[in-house]
């Protein structure tokens, strides 16, 4: 089914300025790396999707490398990367600097003090010194500049061993890039060093309400009791975060952020030749350093089984976990192998057919994962109310037991690794999928040859030897964390420290960046599609069937696409689900499970409000026999009321465990805010008309669904095929289409909604009813959010965290409606400590008094919102499916050029005028969530009237 012969081998040559490289010879994806003089490995790949470039910056270094007096170090400097250089981000570096000395001599004084009361004398003088240095910061100028390229995606992220920086660029604009990363790379400057510090701890505190990162890190410390992976989180503890050392982080920036110590990754529309020189123009200067020796940690092998309960007030599940060899080695591999034979995105493993499948637990699933040193196999269950977690860890250990037993099918070892490389083929095909593996090799110190053998060596392995191995591997040896439902004693609940908001410059501007401004490069010219040239529409026996060719490889997808979906019918989406429990006349639900796995494609039944869509992904070769067999599905299904009883009971314990999750929670909160009791959140299928409802009529809905208007979209490199396989099963339609349910949409006007729930910070959402969506304004909406809103150089994210440190995630959105004649929504978002909501509240509102004037602000907003439209390209079966978004709209062009054509004319009036049009006078609810005895009740009456809910009010059940 997939290609098997290919012999990779790697050359190494020379391209025509005499720069030296490593090709792999049958590398479809053409990857060029280059090691220049000083160590920096530079990878280099084309993709013409887009006039744009794919970068990542990955350096090997993350929590692992934390100094143990100084942990959560790694992840603070990513965030002072940000901050800019001596010539990034200030208006004076010769008094700046002077001041940032002493700030980092008084944190060293702050570190070694042991009174309480002497270091918040101390931590004054910090604030006060800080306060004077801030006069000096230009607060987001690395954004700004980075902003003014037209990139997107600007972020980073730490993790055990690496710290990788992200940004997605305009092709036209690399040399800028590069001068820019230049000049981030070549030196720190710590300035607004507390003010990030606070919001650091802001993101420490929203970690300790996620109960993914407490299993996380609990699972992670019995696997390591030694190792770094388990005894250094990526956050740090609570008491190194409170204390931290400017002089260390220096010293670590200077250790580790060395050229032969990170690479550069870039991949898109680019030119081999020309790419390398620039790249070796700005980065070939950096010298080459010795890295510090580091001790590797050994573990002793785990030879009994570790035991640790957590609590959250979140529902019980338990997570097992078996220590493996580090990334790459067969040990490794088989372990990869292994947790795909027990769960394989939920098709046929043995805990998806024989657990998830058999309804005996509400979910289960397993996975492997590889570090640089050590990794783990690992298995999780979510029981049902009536289970203990001692009966789910059995459940999971019987099919474990299977597998050492060799109890499977043999063709489902090769199903396995033909899967993982259509999954590898989907991966690779696009610019930012090809660039996070080329990161991930280069982090893990493969070579790009062994990544590109890995399929052939996951072939290798028999059913033989993962028997052997599985026998080996699995013996009571395992870690196991009980996450249990109560209350979480362990939560670290932080003084807010009284931090002086900084002064924040933001007209000012560097000499750096008003030169790098001043450069003029050719900008990329817009494309707008036309959709009537690239998608090829007609009629077949009165079905419009659509396709879009596929220029890259021999994946296809058909879709389903019918003009109905849970504002008509409700119980549509609910006989899609239960579906997937149901056999036919000729196989049983698992039968079919497997025979989908075998032929490598995925389905998918998706409904929402408007539209109910079904979808079939696979090899282009496989999809007739696809279609033929989710046909057969559909029309030959057999009701079984006994699975379907257990399946409501399966709907009934997930309502229940949605109304123990935060971010569950929150969503209905808002959605309450938003549209009040009658909104279609709450317009669930009661559990009365569940328990009438027979599987029969649920299958009867299946069988005649095709008699309804539907349309087809196909993408595949050709279409005769595909439109004979899908046209052969068309039939008159005979179906009318439901009416459908109009929910209201009330004013907002004023209330405060608030749910009670056990976590350390508080969330507060509001959200105003706006006028009735216009396309013509939705180049403002973009400016808007870019300017005010929405990233690290808006207004809001400037005020509310650099300047004030109130939290590590705030905006404002103007949210345009994706339909007709309904109306848009101006949503405000702030996560924070209880003891600073009265300020974030003041603060956002005297925001929002009236629309702030920074014109070259308003400028790169604007601006970058040209170049990232300039070039945008729309691909694949996007371009199929942007065009049905905005027949939604009225609209059947490119809505794009009508976008361009008026940023290209807006100004600051313009928008000011759109603001006071548009969002100045909205009225807002609010959906606040948190603990009830951290509510300042002072502060939220200023916002409205407030109403406590009850979980059953908020999730209508």
């Amino acid at each position: 089914m997939l290609k098997t012969d290919i012999k990779y081998h790697t050359e190494n040559l020379t391209d025509q300025n005499g720069f030296r490289y490593d090709e792999v010879v049958g590398d479809e994806n053409g990857v060029r790396i280059y090691t220049l003089k000083n160590g920096l490995k530079v990878y280099l790949a084309q993709n013409f999707d887009a006039p744009r470039i794919q970068t990542y910056i990955p350096v090997r270094t993350g929590s692992n490398n934390d100094p143990e007096d100084n942990t959560g170090l790694a992840h603070y400097l990513e965030h002072m990367m940000f901050k800019g250089t001596s010539k990034i981000g200030t208006a004076d570096w010769e008094k700046e600097s002077q001041l940032l000395d002493r700030i980092s001599q008084l944190f060293e004084q702050h570190k070694a003090e042991n009174d309480p009361q002497k270091k918040k004398e101390i931590y004054k003088e910090i604030d006060r010194v800080s306060q004077e240095a801030s006069q000096f910061a230009i607060a987001n100028e690395y954004d700004k500049c980075i902003s003014s390229l037209g990139a997107t995606g600007t972020n980073a992220h730490t993790w055990l061993d690496e710290t990788v920086y992200k940004n997605n660029i305009p092709a036209h604009e690399l040399e800028k890039w590069l001068k820019i990363e230049k000049e981030r790379f070549s030196e720190l400057a710590l300035r607004l060093f507390h003010t990030e510090l606070e919001s650091v701890y802001e993101e420490f505190n929203r970690a300790q309400d996620n109960d993914g990162r407490l299993v996380n890190n609990t699972l992670m410390e019995l696997l390591f009791p030694t190792h770094q992976n388990g005894q250094q989180t990526t956050l740090g503890k609570a008491e190194h975060l409170k204390n931290p050392s400017m002089v260390a982080i220096h010293q670590y920036f200077d250790e580790f952020y060395v050229p032969n110590n990170y690479a550069m990754v870039l991949v898109g529309d680019l030119q081999f030749d020309e790419t390398i020189e620039l790249v070796n123009r700005y980065f070939g200067s950096f010298a080459y350093r010795e890295l510090p020796l580091k001790t590797q940690r050994e573990e002793q092998p785990l030879s009994t089984i570790q035991v640790r309960t957590v609590k959250s007030p979140s529902i019980p599940r338990l997570h097992m976990a078996w220590r493996t060899d580090s990334y790459g080695t067969d040990e490794s591999l088989l372990a990869d192998l292994t947790a795909n034979l027990l769960s394989n995105r939920g098709e046929c493993g043995l805990l998806d057919l024989n657990i998830n499948n058999a309804q005996k637990a509400l979910y289960s699933s397993a996975f492997s994962m590889g570090f640089n040193h050590y990794g783990y196999c690992s298995a999780v269950i979510v029981p049902k109310e009536d289970q203990t977690l001692d009966e789910a860890r059995d459940l999971i250990l019987t099919e474990i037991e299977k597998i050492k037993e060799g109890d499977f099918p043999d063709w489902m070892l090769t199903a396995v690794v033909n899967d993982f490389e259509v999954q590898r083929l989907r991966g690779l095909e696009t610019a930012d999928g090809l660039a996070t593996n080329l990161y991930q090799t280069y982090i893990r110190k493969q070579t790009w040859q062994d990544e590109l053998e890995e399929m052939d060596r996951y072939r290798q392995f028999t059913k033989e030897d993962v028997v052997r191995f599985a026998r080996n591997f699995f013996k009571d040896n395992y870690v196991a964390v009980y996450k249990e439902q109560g209350e979480n004693e362990n939560l670290i609940r932080v003084e807010n420290p009284g931090i002086t908001p900084v002064k924040l410059n933001r007209d000012a501007q560097s000499e750096f960046l008003t030169a790098l401004l001043a450069e003029k490069s050719e900008p990329a010219a817009p494309h707008f599609i036309d959709y009537k040239k690239e998608i090829h529409a007609e009629n077949i026996n009165g079905k419009m069937v659509s396709f879009v060719k596929n220029k890259h490889n021999r994946l296809a997808q058909i879709h389903y696409i019918f003009p109905f979906g849970s504002d008509h019918d409700k119980e549509l989406s609910l006989a899609g689900q239960v579906l997937q429990y149901l056999g036919t006349d000729r196989f049983s639900a698992d039968d079919l499970k497997k025979e989908f796995y075998k032929l490598g494609i995925t389905h998918d039944f998706k409904s929402t409000p408007d539209q109910y869509m079904i979808s079939l992904t696979g090899l282009k070769e496989m999809l007739p026999e696809g279609i033929a067999l989710l046909q057969h599905w559909l029309q030959q299904v057999v009701p079984d009321q006994q699975v379907y009883d257990e399946y409501v009971k399966t709907i009934l314990e997930s309502r229940n465990a949605a109304k123990k999750d935060k971010q569950r929670i929150m969503q209905a909160l808002q959605s309450y805010a938003k549209f009040g009791r009658d909104s279609k959140h709450r317009d669930v299928i009661s559990a009365a008309r569940l328990a009438e409802i027979s599987c029969g009529e649920l299958t009867d809905k299946l069988k005649t669904l095709f008699d309804f208007p539907y349309q087809v979209f196909i993408y595949a490199e050709e279409r005769v095929a595909l439109t004979a396989a899908v046209s052969q099963y068309f039939r008159a339609e005979t179906g009318v289409v439901p009416p459908r349910k109009i929910y209201p949409e009330p004013a907002t006007d004023g209330m405060v909604y608030f749910v009670n729930y056990d976590m350390v910070q508080m969330e507060m959402s509001k959200i105003g009813k706006g006028k009735l969506v216009d396309t013509e304004i939705f180049g403002r909406v973009n400016v808007f959010n870019e300017y005010f809103g929405s990233g690290l150089s808006s207004i809001v994210f400037q005020e509310l965290r650099e300047s004030k440190s109130l939290a590590y995630s705030a905006y404002v959105a103007y949210q345009a409606n994706n339909e007709l004649s309904r109306h848009d929504y101006v949503v405000t978002y702030i996560g924070t400590q209880p003891d600073k909501l009265d300020v974030a509240i003041a603060s956002m509102n005297e925001l929002m008094t009236d629309l702030p004037e920074y014109q070259a602000q308003f400028e790169n907003a604007r601006n970058n919102t040209l170049k990232q439209l300039a070039s945008g390209r729309i691909t694949r079966t996007n371009i199929f499916f942007n065009h049905l978004r905005l027949k939604k709209l009225g609209v059947h062009h490119d809505l794009r050029k009508d976008l361009y054509q008026e940023v290209s004319e807006l100004t600051f009036a313009d928008l000011a005028a759109f603001y006071n049009q548009r969002i100045r006078d909205v009225q807002f609810n609010v959906a606040l969530l948190g603990k009830r005895e951290n509510v300042d009740q002072e502060a939220v009456a200023k916002m409205g009237t407030f109403t406590e809910l009850s979980l059953e009010e908020v999730f209508g059940y």
